[in-house]
């Protein structure tokens, strides 16, 4: 998490494709050594070998190969009775040639393992040409390094190399920062390096504040390379984040099995409806939890102009939002509604999301007689009321009428229920509406939204699937700045401070000074939800996060923090790499592809490996979506016959410096491609 501290190191623990389209363009003879700096005549599998102590640094390697999808085997370090490292354990012979088990070593450091081990390892590494990654060491003679400088480096800069760029880390800009996300924590401790006398050692990322000296760097020892990493990082920063595909790219040499992008998605909801608004008076929400008064404040509702603002802010972004609505907001209004026609003339520029027609609870039959409320129950059985399966299906489909009526494209398959209602809710619901499941079937909804804040991981309602959304913490019921802050002042300070004191009884949480209604929100607020929306962005998180139209009126109170996301992202990530910001069903559909994936890794069902420059890729098992990134040069091989290849096109599509894609094969289907 943000702001733990991570010590100094010392201590730690046969076929081919199934078709092949004749209008190939060449046929070449077969290409001589590999792009990559494997050795020739050999056989290198596409799987990772790590050895794990539980150290943040090898931790930070693991999960980007998590998010990638890369295969990898781990060596528990912490296991007394684990056998001792053999040549047989990381190289065999298949049909007569030499085979690497693993086509990358991950280490806590470079003396992780027993001399004896360490000799082992090193002669499969030369042999075949496998690199070696030290997760967090200090520099030594060792590793080809003298200190130049060491301590925390919260905040500090950090400057790829033009070899970095070269490396493995040319999706990247050059300039980065170390997180310093709570400047009263330590968080990264490192060592700025410098090679030592006669050592062969090139930096690829070099550390330029607080002091000067490399943090990340190759040691050559021979034809033996060792990527050395002097910076403590944990997976769950920022800067590991940013590096870690880089890490994963030098250390696989560009060609693995897994698939890379960063995505960010934004959710409008409430749409044609009025949300209701914070009392900054009484520190309740009109309408919700404040007792009625005369005169009390108005709900927030959009207006034409900021629909014009929202396109304008879209088309200088690039960034579609995805507009959740609500039809009875529009018929309430009235046909001289400005905000509807405006929207309706502006259909084709928006993304457009079902959220039902009017916005209902579809969980249980709410009971307000307590606090907090709880489920209504049949008086004489005593079973749990819920809403009815014909309304939850009149929900959905009176809302996609009303869109047809006035042309605006929806895809139907995709839902968004009022408060994500119809599903388990704790601690009222502990199951979904039994009716939901059905509904959903009968109004061809295969996709429907969760609160990622409540259940993170996507999971099926009898036929449709759900699709966790982050939640932004900025609130629904409020437009303005002041407001914003005032209810943040309100849940996130403690009662001596004026605040509701929530924070002091809840361990998730922190109390924190009050923020000032002038300056706190840009000063504050800003920063820190766009640091979180932003390591959602760089941790390749697809899920969609979501807001209220309530802020995008009046003080237009979400533009600040998207732009700050953006802005820091571009600033750091090459124009190669940008953001990809899919729609809904795009999102099911990848966690779809990733799921069937983690089980087939998990069942070893693919073959994969690299031998002078072809890439083999083969599913022994059904048929599964496969992800590949190699290589920008690769292009696919559409007949292989007697020494002679038939090459088709690059392969897949170009993200940063690489190609990548995912390659859907039947079982004992093969893709073959070449890298040089």
């Amino acid at each position: 998490m943000f702001g733990k501290h991570t010590s100094p190191p010392g201590g730690r623990k046969a076929r081919l494709l199934a078709a092949c389209t004749v209008a190939c363009l060449a046929v070449t003879a077969l290409a001589g050594s590999p792009a990559q700096a494997y050795a020739t005549g050999v056989r290198v599998d596409l799987r990772v070998l790590v050895f794990d102590d539980g150290s943040a640094g090898v931790g930070v390697v693991t999960a980007q190969m998590d998010r990638e999808g890369v295969p990898y085997d781990t060596i528990d370090l912490n296991q007394p009775a684990r056998p001792a490292l053999t040549a047989a354990a990381l190289s065999d012979r298949v049909a007569g040639q030499p085979r690497a088990k693993y086509n990358g070593v991950v280490m806590p450091n470079e003396h992780a393992l027993p001399p004896a081990e360490l000799a082992v390892l090193a002669a499969f590494e030369q042999t075949f040409g496998v690199r070696q990654l030290d997760a967090y060491t200090a520099p030594t003679a060792a590793v080809g390094l003298t200190t130049t400088w060491s301590g925390l480096l919260d905040g500090g800069a950090l400057a790829v190399t033009p070899a970095g760029q070269a490396a493995g880390f040319g999706y990247l800009t050059g300039a980065l920062a170390v997180d310093d996300a709570d400047p009263a924590v330590a968080e990264s401790y490192g060592y700025l390096a410098a090679p030592a006398a006669g050592a062969n050692y090139t930096p690829l990322v070099n550390g330029t504040s607080p002091a000067s000296g490399a943090i990340i760097g190759v040691y050559r020892t021979g034809t033996r390379e060792e990527l050395v990493v002097t910076l403590a990082m944990n997976e769950y920063q920022s800067v590991a984040q940013q590096l870690g595909h880089g890490l994963v790219t030098w250390l696989t040499q560009g060609v693995h099995l897994g698939h890379w992008r960063n995505w960010f998605s934004v959710h409008i909801d409430d749409v044609l409806l009025p949300d209701a608004r914070w009392d900054a008076e009484r520190n309740c929400t009109v309408g919700d939890d404040c007792p009625p008064i005369p005169d009390p404040l108005a709900d927030i509702r959009m207006t034409a102009a900021d629909v014009t603002a929202l396109v304008s802010w879209q088309n200088t972004q690039g960034i579609k939002a995805d507009l959740a609505f609500n039809a009875e907001g529009a018929v309430e209004a009235g046909p001289t509604d400005a905000l509807t026609a405006r929207l309706v003339a502006d259909r084709a520029q928006f993304r457009w999301l079902n959220h039902t027609y009017s916005h209902p609870y579809l969980g249980c039959v709410q009971d307000f007689s307590t606090t907090p409320w709880h489920c209504a129950t049949d008086p004489v059985t005593g079973a749990v009321l819920y809403a009815a399966q014909a309304d939850i299906r009149a929900q959905i489909t009176d809302n996609l009428t009303w869109a047809q009526g006035r042309g605006i494209s929806v895809n139907r398959a995709e839902l968004v229920t009022g408060e994500h209602s119809g599903l388990k809710t704790l601690p009222q619901m502990a199951v979904d509406n039994p009716h939901l499941a059905p509904a959903l079937g009968q109004a061809g909804v295969t996709i429907i939204a969760s609160d990622a804040s409540r259940e993170p991981v996507t999971r099926r309602v009898g036929a449709a699937r759900t699709v966790p959304r982050h939640p932004m913490n900025i609130f629904y019921n409020v437009a303005t700045r002041a407001d914003e802050v005032d209810e943040y002042n309100w849940i996130y300070t403690s009662r001596a401070d004026g605040g509701s004191g929530i924070c002091e009884n809840n361990p998730s949480s922190t109390c924190i000074a009050p923020l000032s209604t002038v300056t706190g929100f840009d000063d504050y607020i800003v920063p820190v939800e766009a640091r979180i929306a932003y390591g959602h962005v760089i941790s390749a998180d697809p899920r969609p996060h979501y807001v209220h139209q309530s802020n995008i009126t009046a003080d237009r109170i979400l533009y600040p923090v998207l732009d700050a996301v953006l802005d820091r992202y571009r600033s750091t990530y090459t124009a190669a790499t940008p953001i990809v910001n899919p729609r809904m069903s795009e999102v099911a559909a990848l966690q779809t592809q990733q799921a069937a994936w983690r089980a087939a890794v998990a069942a070893r069902t693919v073959e994969a490996y690299l031998s002078n420059g072809r890439i083999t890729v083969i599913n022994r098992g059904a048929a599964l979506a496969v992800p590949i990134t190699v290589p920008a040069n690769t292009q696919t091989i559409m007949l292989s016959l007697l020494g002679l290849e038939l090459r088709g096109g690059p392969y897949g599509s170009v993200y940063g410096p690489e190609r990548s894609g995912w390659t859907t094969l039947a079982a004992n289907g093969q893709q073959l491609l070449r890298t040089a």
